[in-house]
């Protein structure tokens, strides 16, 4: 169980990096009107499939019987996301609003992601990947 959860952390940790640089990259060549929203909405795109495929293939060991039901599991997964999406955006923009120094936005979404990733492998495991009977500890 140990070997399991550090196992998540660390892809929690990677998605979080490649989210929050992605964000990051957004803002060094797009500042203008929206441009945190779009940043947000790319930075969520990289690390959910980014997740979903350290996820799916280390976490709960599910192979997928072609792309139809691979497909069908990141639409399940994604929706299962919409949640947690929000937790992170809006945890994301009450440090942006609150606190008056750049990266606050940055420790906003590091922190609402961590919020939302606890929740989401309950989910996924509940609802995504229930059918995984190879999960191990």
């Amino acid at each position: 169980m140990i070997y399991l959860a550090a196992k998540y952390a660390l892809f929690a940790a990677i998605a979080t990096a490649a989210n929050i640089g992605m964000q990051h990259l957004c803002l060094m060549h797009y500042g203008g009107p929206f441009g945190l929203y779009a940043a947000m909405a790319a930075g969520t795109l990289v690390g959910l499939v980014i997740k979903y495929l350290l996820d799916k293939k280390y976490i709960f060991y599910h192979r997928t019987a072609g792309a139809r039901d691979d497909l069908f599991k990141f639409a399940v997964y994604t929706c299962m996301g919409v949640l947690t999406t929000l937790v992170f955006w809006g945890t994301e923009l009450l440090f942006n609003r609150i606190f008056t120094f750049p990266e606050a936005k940055y420790i906003g979404a590091a922190v609402g992601l961590a919020i939302g990733y606890i929740t989401k492998y309950n989910l996924d495991r509940r609802f995504v990947f229930r059918d995984c009977k190879n999960e191990k500890a």
